[in-house]
């Protein structure tokens, strides 16, 4: 069998996450510069040998400067130090239907942690210009507290002003490299 190569196509995608803020409203932030790399037999997913996405930290974005200086200082990511996310998935096990689970080591400011993700495989096309691309919908969630990001702040009414639980959400497009 033949080793296929699948790059992101960033055009096409998006790397989401959300947090509580407050406890009552959820905040959505994205990474801009991200990149993910796929080895698989043949076309065959299942079968994938290489899963390594990374997403550059000082692409943070959430609609507000002030909060994204926040998110890349020492309280949260430390940018300086640990210029990247890092996903390195293991092991992709099918669950039926389209369905799967991505089992895999995430890096966030050093600190690695197993974290399996839910995926959504919505299949392989042949786009406009000849290219073969494969579409996937990545959902998970971490505890924002295992990586090191442990900043919060306590309102006078005792809320949390930011949760631990850190939802993510990928819509993701690969290339097949030729």
């Amino acid at each position: 069998m033949a080793k296929t190569k699948w790059k992101v196509d960033p055009g096409h995608s998006e790397i989401q996450f959300k947090v509580k803020h407050l406890m009552i409203t959820t905040v959505t932030g994205y990474f801009g510069q991200f990149d993910i790399e796929v080895e698989t037999e043949d076309e065959d997913f299942e079968r994938a040998s290489h899963i390594v996405f990374t997403a550059d930290v000082d692409s943070i974005s959430t609609n507000n400067e002030q909060r994204d200086t926040h998110l890349k200082s020492a309280d949260f990511f430390a940018a300086e130090e640990h210029s990247q996310v890092r996903f390195e998935g293991k092991n992709y096990e099918t669950t039926g239907d389209g369905k799967a689970k991505l089992h895999g080591d995430l890096t966030i400011r050093g600190n690695t942690k197993p974290l399996t993700v839910d995926v959504e495989y919505a299949g392989i096309v042949v786009d406009p210009y000849g290219q073969t691309k494969a579409g996937f919908t990545v959902t998970g969630k971490i505890s924002r507290k295992e990586f090191g990001l442990t900043w919060n702040a306590v309102t006078e009414a005792g809320s949390v002003v930011v949760s631990d639980d850190i939802r993510l959400l990928c819509e993701v497009q690969l290339v097949k490299q030729s």
